[in-house]
């Protein structure tokens, strides 16, 4: 006997069929995305003759993903794959709460303050980050976007909390 993992758990949880259940997993993941933006778009004006509507390029977009999301749970049903990696909630939580924290505060807190807030924190999302460069990123990446966006782009974002303004 050795020490050596095996390629495939013992104790999977997926029927003998599916030989890459990560494979397996990811396209479901693709199908029911795909799905979502043809629902949510299925309200949008589509294509009529040679013009396009609203609706177009995220219908297309939508069946290309369903589609490739379909032919990767194929792959994975017919092809031998990985088995399903842990799973680290760590990073998709911290990005996620960077994302919220950012909606929420750009009008009440202005661009510079929100952007720099959020990018702290999506940072919290590895235990590798080294805070003396992530400050200097951030502070790089805020003063950008406070110049791209209200100025370059003429978008009416605040920049400035809003009791500061008055």
């Amino acid at each position: 006997m050795t020490d050596a993992p095996s390629r495939l758990s013992e104790k999977s949880v997926f029927p003998k069929w599916i030989r890459g259940p990560q494979d397996f997993i990811g396209g479901l993941a693709l199908v029911a995305v795909g799905a979502f933006a043809l629902w949510a778009s299925s309200d949008l004006q589509g294509m009529q003759g040679f013009s396009f509507g609203a609706g177009t390029a995220p219908r297309i977009f939508a069946v290309l993903l369903l589609v490739l999301g379909a032919v990767l749970a194929i792959t994975a049903v017919l092809v031998d794959g990985e088995p399903m990696a842990k799973f680290h909630w760590r990073g998709p939580l911290f990005v996620s709460l960077a994302i919220l924290c950012f909606a929420v505060s750009i009008r009440p807190l202005g661009l510079i303050v929100s952007a720099f807030a959020s990018f702290l924190i999506a940072a919290l999302g590895t235990p590798e980050t080294r805070w003396k460069e992530t400050i200097i990123v951030a502070t790089a990446l805020t003063t950008a976007c406070s110049l791209l966006f209200p100025y370059a782009l003429g978008l009416p974002i605040p920049l400035y909390p809003s009791f500061l303004i008055r």
